[in-house]
């Protein structure tokens, strides 16, 4: 073994009494508790332990956190999303019960009308509209097969709507009352009661008809209703065409300018109902004009 010298000794000595000190602290540490028996270098370990895993734990918990909200979020959107699908179907539902309704509502119209009505009623439906004839003109889905003829009267609950002026096997064209070229033997107020008898036409002004050649001398007044008469040879008597909205009065010499608002919502009508009605012949026709003189 080689021997140290004294001064290496002297040199070593302090280093040697750290390390006795710092061994003889480590155990005194070791053995000392603190208030509740617990020791004091596990104390001190938790103390370090706690300060290094509070921020670890404060990071780790915000990241946690921040994915969390990244998930609730799409959870959010995703459920977010269902609803909207949800409430737009619910609206689609809203709207197709009320459109339902509704038609429930004109056909029970429709079968009222056919059930008080003294002529035979075809129900049809409306399934296109001529936009070249400004919507004068409309397609139905009744033809030939289902009895439909040349002329015949068209109309709703409300009123006249219009005749049949052209016939296939399954579909058949309407005429309207507002067409410019429509002439309608019409009276104001009841057959036979009134002598204020003119003909219904068609004007410039799509809404509204015009009641022509009805003499100044007649009493006619605002919001009386005007009826057909029967003697166009078309349409029976006693339909409904509306009521006189615009009156400019004639006098002895000139006639009365009349319009008159039709009765049938013509805009909007989809369903309407087909007077299964052939005029009679000429000669027991004119026998049956009103306010018409009998020769003897």
């Amino acid at each position: 073994m080689v021997e140290r010298s004294q001064k290496d000794v002297w040199r070593l000595a302090p280093w040697l009494m750290i390390a006795l000190l710092l061994g003889n602290f480590v155990l005194m540490a070791f053995d000392a508790k603190v208030e509740g028996g617990e020791r004091v270098i596990r104390a001190w370990t938790e103390t370090v332990a706690d300060f290094v895993q509070s921020p670890v734990t404060t990071v780790t918990a915000s990241v946690s956190n921040y994915f969390s909200s990244i998930a609730n979020l799409r959870s959010a959107q995703d459920e977010n999303g269902e609803l909207k699908k949800r409430v737009q179907e619910l609206e689609v539902e809203t709207q197709q019960k009320k459109a339902l309704d509704a038609e429930n509502e004109r056909l029970r119209s429709l079968l009222k009308l056919k059930e008080q009505s003294k002529y035979n009623v075809l129900i049809a439906r409306i399934i296109g509209r001529d936009p070249s004839a400004w919507f004068d003109s409309a397609i139905v889905n009744r033809g030939s097969l289902d009895g439909v003829r040349l002329n015949m009267p068209v109309v709703t609950d409300g009123g006249l709507v219009g005749r049949i002026t052209a016939v296939s096997p399954l579909t058949s064209q309407v005429d309207l009352i507002t067409r410019d070229k429509s002439g309608i033997g019409a009276v104001v107020g009841q057959i036979g009661e009134s002598s204020a008898l003119g003909v219904v036409t068609g004007t410039s002004k799509k809404e509204l008809l015009e009641m022509k050649y009805v003499t100044g001398s007649t009493d006619v007044q605002l919001g009386q209703t005007v009826f057909t008469t029967g003697q166009d040879g078309i349409f029976p008597p006693g339909l409904k065409i509306g009521e006189i909205v615009n009156l400019v009065s004639g006098s002895a010499t000139t006639p009365h300018q009349i319009e008159i608002q039709p009765a049938s919502r013509l805009g909007s009508m989809q369903e309407v109902g087909i007077l299964l009605y052939e005029p009679p012949d000429r000669g027991e026709f004119e026998q049956k004009l009103p306010n018409a003189v009998k020769k003897k």
